[in-house]
């Protein structure tokens, strides 16, 4: 294990279907698995600009999230880069702020964490409804086991529980 602070966090809102996919993929990573302390898994929810303190208290931040990318439902991604305005949060137009620009503004008062964004392309993300739809539900698996590979990466560990 390393000092590298790493912060997984689940994005979305969980009144839409699976709007809120990041969000559920952190409850049931809380529920199964145990992490390193230099780990925290955060609901960032819809917060946008006020997750700007736990992102700077980041090293290494993993943003999980809905995103689109015009394939299959269920499909899972890691992006970086440009590709990570593919992830809804990223977007201004669903959570109402975009990410980019809150690692923006962490850069500018002091602290950018290496970001990466571990997506899922949604079935449903318009209707209102609690419950994932059956091929997001499906594939959180894939998407917690490809979460787990990068936190080991970036030097952190988990065991189930």
């Amino acid at each position: 294990m390393t000092d590298t602070r790493i912060l997984v966090l689940g994005v979305g809102n969980i009144l839409f279907t699976d709007e809120g996919l990041g969000v559920r993929c952190i409850e049931m990573m809380q529920e199964k698995y145990t992490f390193s302390d230099n780990v925290t898994l955060m609901d960032g929810g819809t917060l946008g600009t006020k997750l700007m303190g736990p992102i700077m208290d980041s090293d290494f931040l993993i943003v999980c999230d809905a995103v689109l990318c015009d394939d299959k439902p269920g499909s899972v991604y890691r992006l970086i880069g440009d590709d990570l305005r593919k992830s809804l949060a990223f977007r201004d137009s669903m959570h109402q702020t975009d990410l980019v620009d809150t690692l923006g503004m962490c850069e500018i008062v002091g602290h950018r964490p290496e970001a990466i964004v571990i997506g899922m392309e949604p079935f449903d993300y318009d209707t209102m409804a609690l419950e994932l739809s059956p091929a997001a539900l499906a594939s959180i698996p894939v998407m917690i086991e490809s979460i787990i590979r990068e936190i080991e990466a970036a030097g952190g560990s988990c065991t189930p529980n």
